[in-house]
């Protein structure tokens, strides 16, 4: 039988221990039972053709001490606390640093329309829906006495309520314009001096028998870690209109430093997250900007940010890392399935890399032809971004109808005073003829 290394299953006894331990002296057939589960899950996660080339076991893979340090799955566990670290550090830093700055740079909230304190309408925007169709509409508008176009009005300022403002939105950009910036810059400075920064085919000499050094695995630990938290705060992040997109790329993401750090494709991995940390600077920078108004700074930001990704996602990534992690390893060892996964997993994240070019090409277009960025297609919008829409046609409607109601009382007034005229003329000769027919007579 082919069983993990030693290690693995003294990790695999530790959670046993931590689970399992309440129930021996009730049940000690169920703690036996579940120990069974435990053991033969554990050998068939960890069995070698999974995550090694064939011909080679986990015990080819053992360093001495002095040779450094092999990853092993259970350096993972220490990303969990990282990711909440990291939540407690983004909310020191919002209120911080990133509030006071965004003053600094005249970030301004919009001023929002307060919606009347309506119980019944409130009970059905939070326990049904926040966009009523036509019928939900015309039955809440018999059950509180108003009529559709007020519950409508109601539904679209209650739902501005709740959009984030623009100091919210900045405090985001911020935290991460600052993670990525310290984790390209560390990561840059670790990697620089490394054969296979240059050399691509250097990432599988020796393999799976590489040593990790301590630079690269705290880099692996925070990227991990960070994106953690990024996918735990989901649900309180600005929600954009690339939100599914989005959750998808975290979750692989997750997916792809966890798999090449226990496959031991930390060197692949490296440049992997290099590459992504590149654009990712621009583009939070660019938002920044975009929210303190810096209108030109900000267009040629994002022209920069628009190369810089187009060059990093579909030049270099295709042709430098999944080039090697597809073709060049397969003069090293033979295909397994960690060799299929880690490919997919990258190939996933190409798809979502064509994908935002696509919409960033938009507006690049746009910025040509129309000569600035009118909103950030790739993710600065948020899901619900049409209400603003609604709400500025809805104020420039009411407008007119104040207007069209002031032209026509205006010339209401008007016809009225002619009228008037007229009649005041029609009765003054009257008098006039009736002055003049006696003496006619």
């Amino acid at each position: 039988m082919r069983l993990p290394p030693p290690r693995l299953c003294a990790s695999g006894e530790l959670l046993l221990r931590l689970f399992l331990s309440p129930h021996r002296r009730t049940f000690p057939h169920l703690h036996h039972r579940s120990a069974e589960r435990m053991e033969w899950l554990n050998e068939w996660l960890w069995r070698e053709e999974y995550w090694l080339p064939p011909g080679i076991g986990w015990k080819d893979t053992h360093l001495d001490e002095d040779q450094g340090h092999f990853p092993l799955p259970r350096d993972l566990l220490c990303t969990l606390p990282l990711a909440f670290t990291f939540i407690v550090l983004r909310y020191v830093f919002e209120r911080v640093v990133a509030v006071p700055l965004s003053r600094c740079l005249g970030v301004k909230d919009r001023i929002r329309i307060q919606a009347p304190s309506v119980p019944k309408l409130e009970a059905f925007y939070k326990q049904t829906s926040r966009q009523p169709s036509q019928p939900e509409v015309l039955a809440l508008s018999k059950q509180c006495g108003l009529s559709q176009r007020k519950i409508q009005t109601w539904f679209r300022h209650r739902r501005n309520q709740d959009r984030p403002d623009n100091t919210k939105k900045f405090c985001e950009a911020s935290w991460r314009f600052v993670f990525y910036l310290t984790a390209f810059l560390g990561g840059l400075g670790s990697l620089i001096d490394t054969p296979w920064f240059w050399d691509q085919t250097e990432c599988w000499r020796g393999y799976p028998k590489q040593a990790v050094a301590t630079a690269h695995y705290w880099y692996y630990m925070l990227e991990m870690g960070f994106y953690l938290s990024l996918l735990l705060s989901v649900s309180v992040d600005v929600k954009r209109k690339d939100f599914k997109e989005q959750v998808i790329h975290h979750i692989a993401t997750l997916f792809l430093i966890g798999f090449s750090y226990c496959a031991n494709y930390v060197r692949v991995g490296t440049l992997v997250m290099l590459v992504h940390d590149s654009s990712d600077i621009l583009l939070e920078s660019a938002k920044m900007l975009h929210y303190a108004v810096w209108t030109r700074t900000c267009d040629s930001l994002f022209v920069v940010f628009a190369v810089v990704f187009l060059v990093s996602r579909l030049v270099v990534f295709p042709c430098r890392v999944i080039h090697t992690t597809l073709l060049v390893s397969l003069d090293f060892y033979q295909p397994f399935f960690g060799y299929y996964f880690f490919n997919a997993l990258l190939l996933v994240l190409q798809a979502l890399h064509i994908f935002w070019a696509y919409l960033i090409l938009r507006m690049v277009n746009k910025f040509i032809f129309k000569g600035k960025v009118e909103r950030d297609e790739r993710s600065d919008e948020e899901s619900e971004a049409d209400d603003n829409e609604d709400e500025d046609k809805e104020h420039k409607k009411e407008a007119d109808e104040v207007d069209s109601g002031q032209k026509t009382e205006r010339s209401n007034s008007k016809l009225t005073s002619l009228a008037h005229n007229c009649v005041l003329n029609n009765l003054t000769n009257q008098r006039n003829i009736n002055s003049r027919m006696p003496k006619a007579r």
